[in-house]
């Protein structure tokens, strides 16, 4: 089973070596339990065993074994955590499936570069490098993003006119 991006790891928070973390998962209540254990990019930050999950203030914090201290939790910011994809989760995209892949329009003209996919409560955005180098942002839904096809590298966008140009 194919491991997926679940959390990237942000600043320390208190002095028990609980961190911030940016979530990457739909799931959170059942990706993040006591006991959880992650692989990490880096490698050699891993693998961490969950020893704490809470949210404060609408903010995901989590605890490790490893980290027992704010030192400790400040060595793993910018760590990425990694877990087994969900059987659920198969009919989704993450976002190490879609950073890379060409956008064109809908009679193949091309309109940039997936560069991130952001998160957020309404609808997920992905980021785009656009052709003529500035940044744009497309809401991930059906009816402006109507086909991702991974094995052609190719993101079919059909955005509303001025929709690129508001970056």
């Amino acid at each position: 089973m194919d491991e997926v991006l679940v959390a990237r790891i942000g600043k320390p928070h208190g002095l028990r070596g609980e961190v911030t973390v940016q979530v990457h998962t739909d799931s959170p209540d059942e990706r993040f339990v006591v006991g959880a254990v992650f692989a990490t990019e880096p490698a050699e930050r891993g693998p961490l065993r969950l020893r704490t999950a809470r949210v404060h203030n609408g903010i995901q914090l989590l605890g490790f074994e490893e980290a027992l201290d704010r030192t400790a939790a400040e060595a793993l910011r910018g760590t990425r955590l990694f877990a087994a994809a969900d059987e659920e989760e198969d009919d989704g995209f993450y976002e190490d499936d879609l950073v890379g892949l060409q956008v064109v329009d809908a009679s193949g003209t091309p309109l940039g570069t997936v560069v991130a996919l952001h998160s957020r409560p309404a609808q997920d955005l992905l980021e785009i490098e656009r052709e003529d180098g500035g940044s744009a942002y497309l809401p991930f839904v059906e009816e402006i993003v109507p086909e991702v096809d991974l094995e052609s590298g190719r993101v079919i966008a059909t955005p509303p006119p001025g929709l690129l140009e508001l970056g």
